[in-house]
């Protein structure tokens, strides 16, 4: 990419599409173009094809998707599948269609079976049934990644996918519904100390910057402690002291990996500026056992740490971070999700690209920024 490159970072608004966006504007290019939601539905055809003709980006970084945690992923499975999928349709053919000089897709680790061998390698891609809760989202990242790989192959096209392990950072997702488990387990101990304090200033700031089920700084007390309560944030009492207690989902058992959002930025701009698909094709090809027909698939680019650790381990880093003292009980009747999906990282580190914030620094960084977002 040239400094003055026409480059399109789709969901620009998002944790993701930020993140790309501070690290392009930071490395100095200065032509980039977006598509901001409600206007630019990406979900339509035709939206996207009239931004295409307009707008003529010459690179794309397509971190645009419909995400969330267990919750959203179980129970909106039709809004999941059909959004994802109808958003990189439209902005993979268009890319085609339009002559893009290259397209990164960002997809995720939940494309990889449930019961996957660890660490897990790009190959193990298809071997085994997905984790039911997020199957949807799954298939359709899939989807995008195959798509990429054959447009390549049938129309010389340089459209390479990359998979992050679990993300967070700046402008993550909050919505104690929706969110993943990282900025989740941030806004309940937030909220917890702030219970267990007593500090009824701080909660409402919290609720008038983020609403909860519409309940937000004006509610009355009993109203937010209901809405609190619904959520496994609870007032309680610890022998003859009061308290306050965060119930999660799950056993805390399960082990997860991640990575600080802008550290995949970085990933991303080092994958555009340096690595092609004919690499990963000539990486990642094989021949059937004939030893005749050349097979290319399972190029696309892991991209983590490769370091895990259980979420009932992050939940105590978590805490100590916010600095809750309250109480953490685990409600072992709510489904854990796959057991253990640690990324094999060694293309990627093959290729040049290694993370450089460390996980604690980066909560450290998330939970600054969350308290400096709060209404005054």
């Amino acid at each position: 990419m040239d400094k003055n490159s026409r480059i399109y970072v789709a969901g620009h608004n998002g944790m993701v599409g930020s993140a790309i966006t501070r690290a392009l504007n930071e490395a100095g290019f200065t032509s980039l173009v977006f598509s901001p939601f409600p206007k630019y539905d990406l979900v339509s055809q035709a939206v996207v094809a009239d931004f295409f003709f307009t707008e003529k980006p010459e690179y794309v970084f397509l971190a645009a998707a419909r995400v969330g945690g267990i919750i959203s992923n179980n129970t909106y499975r039709a809004q999941f599948i059909y959004d994802n999928l109808m958003i990189q349709n439209n902005i993979i053919h268009q890319s085609y269609l339009h002559g893009v000089k290259k397209l990164l897709f960002l997809g995720s680790s939940c494309i990889y079976p449930a019961n996957c061998p660890q660490p897990i390698k790009e190959e193990y891609l298809l071997t085994g049934e997905l984790e039911y809760t997020n199957e949807p989202y799954a298939i359709a990242k899939i989807a995008g990644i195959k798509m990429c790989e054959s447009y390549n192959i049938q129309y010389g096209t340089n459209f390479v996918s990359v998979m992050p392990t679990n993300l967070f950072g700046t402008n993550d997702n909050y919505n104690l519904e929706t969110s993943h488990v990282l900025p989740a387990l941030i806004r309940k101990m937030h909220l917890g100390k702030c219970l267990l304090n007593g500090d009824w200033l701080a909660l409402r700031r919290d609720l008038a910057t983020r609403p909860v089920e519409g309940i937000g700084a004006d509610a009355s007390e009993d109203e937010i402690l209901k809405i609190l309560s619904k959520y496994g944030i609870t007032q309680s009492v610890a022998g003859n002291n009061d308290s306050a207690t965060i119930t999660l989902w799950g056993s805390g058992k399960p082990y997860r990996e991640f990575l600080y959002a802008d550290d995949l930025a970085d990933a991303c701009l080092f994958v555009m500026n340096n690595v092609d698909f004919n690499d990963l094709a000539t990486m990642a090809s094989d021949t059937d056992t004939g030893g005749s027909a050349l097979k290319v698939r399972n190029t696309h680019i892991n991209i983590g740490t490769g370091i895990d650790l259980t979420i009932g381990q992050l939940s105590e880093t978590v805490k100590r971070i916010v600095g809750f003292e309250g109480i953490i009980n685990w409600d072992s009747s709510k489904p854990d999700g796959t057991f253990r999906k640690q990324l094999d990282v060694s293309k990627i580190k093959s290729l040049g690209w290694k993370e450089s914030t460390g996980l604690e620094e980066g909560i450290e960084s998330v939970y600054r920024n969350y308290c400096g977002n709060q209404s005054q």
